[in-house]
């Protein structure tokens, strides 16, 4: 129970303060009726013989709540102050701080969370005392007024610091400039901490949110900092075990994993020319299954994975199946998340009603001496893929089965229906794409759908023993790796501060592969060697809002292609910046940066884009990969806008929480804003997919799409959304979601 209050006592101290800068608040928020408020609450507390300060926060707070609605969403603003005042007693409480100043000492706090084991000891060991003091005096409890009573919550629920026993320690602001500190740490002496205030800069007035690994683990004794990783499993016992273990590992200290699992040989074919023996892939998805609900992030949620298979092995059908709620059990997955590769080849089946053929990657690779998931067609039309898939289809010895290709896309969709997956990956845009053709391909994508990087497996060479100890030596494959952060479009755009804010956050994203320790050895190593990063976006639909443009119509669309050809811009010009500073990443050396292909590719020839084009060549860039657009449901919702680059789902609705439900509207929401908030379930699909085909010509991995539909929704209007997608060079598509399926948004790529 907290500190009580007598009745007789309730117009002193404390509560006289809390209703005196409440009575304030109608000068920046003229509709609302705070003496209302006072009135209610005072009524309601003086009826009770001790109240607790926790119990009149919390009377402030659902009384604020109870008055939000469509046309009054600002008291959201007057909630959140409310939480904050509580929020400040409770932490200088329990940090001793008694004097004027709304933020306790700064450096206590860094030795009070050390000693407590929650702080590792690198802060305090990179920066000295005058530094921690110089740094502390610029976080600024002014910012605390610019969240939202539910983007508050979330972070101080989920991301502020705490004791071992749940109590709180840490403040928003705090949270911020150690999250700067950790990022520029290793920046030289000279200019480190004009960086630090850059970044806090950046992340204090919710330009821009860090992934939530990122967000959370900064500044701590455990967990890391990066948000996505991609396996590529190799068809072998040790291989698929080893796989297993990296994944645990990896879950365990809060990343989202996806897996490619196109290389295991299906169920019935041979292993050591035993036929018919090999369970196929099912097992090792029930494998990983177990492994997502039983190694947990940190406690705070289960694993997320997601698996992705060919659509041309012979697995197929068991695989689109394995999330489905009807069925054997024995051959369920319901915990993994499913993810489909495409072929230009078989969305050409589907759309001219054509057969598919179906093989064993295994066979395959006895039979025909490659492997077909190592190709893809390297122009429209034509390529190396459909070569050695019909060279495969011709083969007399090669087994095979042959369906029309729209009875698996029916298969797909009846599976989006029920589940919101399989995600679509369409694996032939991808590596035309891809800037790093020269090392590698991309076999899936990761969790979020967003990531897209080289891949390989990693094998084991040899064992041996060694002075009594066993030695393993492998062959390191490319394990991918992916560090996220994303600019709130709503904030940014407006105010003008791009040009400002990007070279911070590229900087930021790069200092993560340095700082970072992961625990899996290729992806410290591929990490290193192409040093990729995901600047993304959100708060698409929170700037139409506030531009007053209709998501359905032309200038929405052309302006996805002119704000993300600016933002792509300096992007790229940042990672140059830092490439002269501190050297391009070590395989650009072959790259389409180094040749000029990634410009060329994407018709990037006007006088400004031929510039940066010669001084990429000349210079390099710093990082292999550049963009993503990542889901960022829970950071935006903290930054106060609207996700991703998705339309918002209404314009009010409750969040649901364990006790009562939080009112949340669209943000912004005023009468001329209103209108522009179309729910995503309205909104033609069709338009979406036109911005985002204009947007992915600019994001050089890609992006985080999801397609809303009703559950009155009919097959043939879905297999055209995703015809539709193919045919407008889309790398992927997200979630299906549908009004009658639910889906799991991904927390570790929320950036």
């Amino acid at each position: 129970m907290g500190q009580t209050v007598q009745c007789n006592r309730i117009e002193e101290g404390w509560l006289k303060r809390l209703k005196g800068k409440l009575q304030a608040l109608p000068s920046e928020f003229p509709h609302i009726e705070v003496e209302l408020l006072l009135e209610e609450v005072m009524d309601a507390v003086v009826k009770k013989q001790d109240v607790a300060k926790e119990q009149v926060y919390n009377e402030f707070i659902l009384k604020a709540l109870d008055y939000m609605d469509e046309e009054e969403p600002d008291w959201t603003y007057v909630s959140a102050r409310i939480y904050c005042e509580q929020l400040y007693e409770e932490v200088a409480q329990r940090r001793n701080h008694y004097e004027d100043t709304i933020y306790p000492p700064f450096a206590h706090l860094l030795q009070i969370l050390l000693d407590l084991g929650v702080y590792s000891s690198f802060i305090l060991e990179q920066y000295s005392e005058e530094e921690v003091h110089i740094l502390g005096d610029v976080i600024d409890p002014e910012k605390d007024k610019l969240f939202t009573y539910i983007g508050l919550r979330t972070l101080a629920d989920r991301y502020l610091a705490k004791g071992h026993n749940g109590e709180l320690y840490e403040l928003p602001q705090e949270r911020f400039m150690i999250i700067a500190m950790t990022l520029m740490a290793n920046e030289s002496a000279e200019k480190r901490i004009d960086l630090v205030k850059e970044a806090y800069w950046a992340i204090s007035n919710l330009y821009m949110t860090v992934a939530t690994p990122t967000l959370s683990n900064s500044g701590k004794s455990y967990g890391q900092l990066s948000s996505c990783f991609i396996d590529t499993v190799d068809d072998s016992l040790q291989g698929i075990f080893d796989s297993n273990t990296d994944i645990a590992n990896l879950s365990k200290s809060g990343g989202g994993i996806g897996v490619y699992l196109g290389k295991i040989r299906s169920k019935g074919s041979d292993i050591k020319g035993y036929k018919g023996v090999s369970s196929g892939v099912i097992p090792w998805m029930k494998q990983l299954n177990n492994t997502a609900v039983s190694v947990d992030q940190l406690g705070q949620r289960q694993g997320a994975i997601a698996v992705y298979l060919d659509v041309w092995h012979q697995d197929i059908f068991a695989f689109l199946d394995a999330k489905l709620n009807n069925g054997d059990e024995r051959q369920r997955t319901h915990d993994l998340f499913t993810g489909v590769t495409l072929p230009d080849l078989f969305m050409e089946a589907v759309e001219n009603r054509e057969d598919w053929y179906l093989f064993d990657p295994h066979e395959v690779r006895k039979v025909m001496g490659f492997s077909l998931e190592d190709y893809y067609d390297e122009q429209e039309g034509a390529g190396s893929f459909r070569d050695k898939y019909q060279q495969c289809v011709e083969h007399p010895d090669l087994n095979k089965i042959v369906v029309p290709a729209i009875e698996i896309m029916k298969r797909i969709m009846i599976s989006q229906l029920e589940t919101g997956t399989p995600f679509m990956f369409y694996r032939d845009e991808v590596n035309r794409k891809n800037a790093n053709t020269h090392k590698g391909m991309v076999y899936c994508t990761n969790l979020c759908t967003e990531i897209m990087q080289n891949q390989s497996s990693t094998t084991v060479e040899e064992q041996y023993t060694q002075d009594g100890k066993i030695i393993t030596v492998k062959n390191p494959g490319d394990f991918v790796v992916c560090n996220l952060s994303s600019i709130n479009l709503g904030r940014a755009v407006l105010e003008e501060v791009l040009e400002r804010l990007i070279p911070i956050q590229v900087r930021m994203l790069d200092n993560v592969i340095d700082l970072n320790r992961i625990p899996v050895i290729q992806a410290e190593i591929t990490n290193q060697n192409y040093r990729g990063i995901g600047l993304g976006t959100f708060g698409w639909h929170h700037l139409l809002a506030l531009k007053g443009i209709r998501w359905e119509s032309d200038e929405a669309v052309s302006y996805a292609d002119t704000l993300y050809e600016h933002i792509a811009y300096l992007t790229i010009e940042a990672s140059k910046e830092l490439a002269k500073e501190k050297g391009a990443y070590p395989h650009y050396e072959g790259s389409k940066w180094q040749t000029g292909a990634y410009f060329t590719d994407r018709g990037y020839t006007c006088d400004k884009w031929s510039q940066l084009q010669a001084e990429v060549q000349q210079y390099g860039v710093r990082n292999g990969y550049l963009m993503a657009v990542a889901p960022n449901s829970s950071t935006s919702i903290i930054a106060g806008s609207t996700a991703s680059i998705d339309p918002v789902f209404q314009k009010f609705y409750s969040e649901e929480k364990k006790n009562y439900k939080i009112p949340v509207t669209a943000p912004d929401l005023n009468t001329q804003t209103y209108w522009f908030y179309k729910s995503a379930y309205e909104i033609d699909q069709m338009w979406s997919i036109r911005q985002n085909a204009k947007r992915q010509k600019h994001i050089d991995q890609s992006i985080s799409f999801n397609v809303y539909v009703k559950n009155t929704v009919k097959a043939k209007e879905i297999l055209n959304l995703h015809l539709e997608a193919w045919r407008h060079k889309m790398k992927t598509t997200y979630y299906m979601r549908s009004t009658s399926s639910e889906d799991i948004d991904c927390e570790s790529c929320s950036s």
